[in-house]
């Protein structure tokens, strides 16, 4: 591409020489100038289309009219840039990475000098403009002093020197395109060959590392054959010892593999019938205990005048009512009831719950509920027969919530401060972060979870307490809340404690 670029710099500037001839042609046939006048010389640097005057014809505003067909000139710098491309892309697949290297950096040079060779026709445009200015003011100052015949031509050399003007404008618009395609190849084929060298450097890296793991192995190759033929070396001296040492193992593996499956088979069983003894001696265990625990119940039942009546799970009540008819009312008693792990562990007052009812919340879930009656200055206790069982499908109805970012149960407030407070349905939000109580746009109650918030299912008096649960959200202000159903109120307690955990608080009764 650079030769074509030089071929037809040489050749603008033939055409230059031979229409210089032929303006200092014309001059010399013009009628005599008065010697005062100086013309200055024309550039040499200016190069012209054609080496003849093309025949131009000025409309009105000196517009040029009929324009002279152009000659037929090589394809266009875009033609030769896509070109290039498509080349080096086709011969990508060919080359060697280092000789794709040499190219790109080749052809950036190559750019490099074209972007150059643009630069020096931008001087040499605007030396033309000069030298076509300066060529038509003493085209003027002729055009005064002639008459006739020369004074005609003299008038079509100054269109003709305007024309090669505005076709110099017109080159100069395709040199600046020209330029532009030139740095953007410069620019593609800098990038192709920084691209290239890191591949370059890549392939030399790897090609370091194959050579270094094939040296590696050559030399663990050379290690082993030589222990080879020292072992090979000693076994030849050993002889028939060795033979006989072979033989000797290879026996040994024999009766090994004849003898060893039956002794696994052997312990297999016997672990087998140890773990079934373990499992039969454990089940009688459990029986017994069972029936020592009844035994124990039957004989406290028979000296307590109380027993303690109700679904052992949650969701439902427990009450304490009187089983002989010498026992005293239970509303005359004083109650207090208990949590404990099992019957035998130490126990763990529920505060507040001093009433002939309780209901279980999710904290009892797991452990046994006892309840100490005092009776006539006598002290009477009623456990539950075992743990606290959960409710069916409170798990499901936890992780449903748990996917929304708040939940919504519907409430009656029962009681406010302590208070009876008869009121309609409001909607009890638990939040991740907060609770609130509120009934349309009226808010009773909002507050973030605090070590001051206290929440728990409820321990005094309540028309349902399985559905009722106790509410603190901060201090001053206590609200008795009655959900639709237990599985709703178990719900909230479980939620409202999770999110409160996350939050580095712990939601628990009155004195707990």
């Amino acid at each position: 591409m650079m030769i074509s670029q030089a071929s037809c710099f040489w050749e603008e500037r033939q055409r230059y020489l031979k229409t210089k001839d032929t303006i200092l042609t014309m001059t010399k046939v013009c009628p005599k100038i008065e010697e005062k006048r100086v013309v200055e010389p024309i550039s040499a640097d200016v190069s012209f289309a054609s080496n003849h005057f093309p025949s131009y014809k000025l409309g009105p505003d000196d517009q040029i009219v009929d324009e002279p067909e152009e000659d037929e000139k090589g394809p266009s710098v875009k033609d030769v840039v896509d070109k290039e491309t498509g080349d080096l892309s086709d011969q990508h697949k060919r080359l060697s990475v280092r000789d794709l290297a040499c190219k790109f950096d080749k052809n950036l040079a190559a750019a490099s000098k074209l972007v150059d060779e643009a630069k020096l026709n931008e001087v040499t445009s605007l030396e033309g403009h000069v030298m076509l200015k300066k060529l038509r003011d003493t085209l003027e100052s002729m055009r005064g002093r002639m008459d006739g015949h020369n004074r005609e031509e003299v008038e079509k050399a100054i269109s003709t020197v305007e024309a090669l003007a505005v076709k110099l404008t017109q080159n100069e618009g395709e040199l600046i395109q020209d330029k532009f395609e030139v740095k953007k190849l410069a620019s593609f084929l800098k990038q192709a060959s920084e691209d290239a060298k890191k591949l370059v450097n890549q392939e030399k890296s790897f090609a370091c590392a194959e050579i270094e793991s094939a040296r590696a192995l050559v030399m663990r190759l050379g290690g082993a054959f030589e222990e080879q033929e020292l072992c090979s070396k000693a076994s030849r001296a050993q002889g028939p010892n060795v033979e006989k040492l072979v033989e000797e193992v290879q026996e040994a593996r024999r009766i090994r593999r004849v003898h060893q499956p039956t002794k696994v088979i052997g312990m297999q069983h016997e672990l087998h019938d140890i773990k079934s003894q373990i499992q039969e001696k454990s089940a009688y265990s459990v029986k017994l205990q069972r029936e020592i625990a009844i035994i124990k119940r039957a004989e406290g039942s028979k000296s307590c005048p109380y027993v303690l009546d109700g679904s052992q799970s949650l969701g439902s009540c427990l009450r304490i009512r009187a089983s002989l008819d010498s026992a005293l009312d239970i509303s005359n008693c004083s109650v207090q009831w208990y949590r404990a792990a099992s019957e035998s562990s130490r126990r763990e007052a529920i505060s507040g719950a001093n009433q002939s009812v309780y209901a279980p919340e999710p904290f009892d879930v797991g452990r046994v509920i006892q309840a100490d009656i005092l009776s006539n200055s006598q002290k009477f206790t009623v456990t539950t027969d075992g743990p606290i069982n959960t409710a069916a499908g409170l798990q499901s109805r936890v992780e449903s919530l748990l996917r929304k970012s708040n939940s919504e149960f519907t409430v009656v407030i029962s009681q406010m401060n302590g208070q009876d407070h008869a009121s309609r349905s409001h909607v009890f939000t638990v939040g991740k972060t907060r609770i609130k109580l509120s009934r349309g746009w009226i808010t009773k109650a909002r507050d973030i979870y605090s070590t001051s918030m206290q929440l728990c299912g409820v321990r005094g008096n309540a028309k349902v307490p399985a559905k009722a649960l106790f509410w603190q959200p901060r201090k001053g202000l206590t609200f008795l809340l009655t959900f639709e159903s237990e599985q709703e109120r178990n719900a909230a307690l479980v939620l409202s404690r999770k999110y409160a955990y996350d939050c580095n608080v712990t939601l628990v009764g009155p004195d707990d």
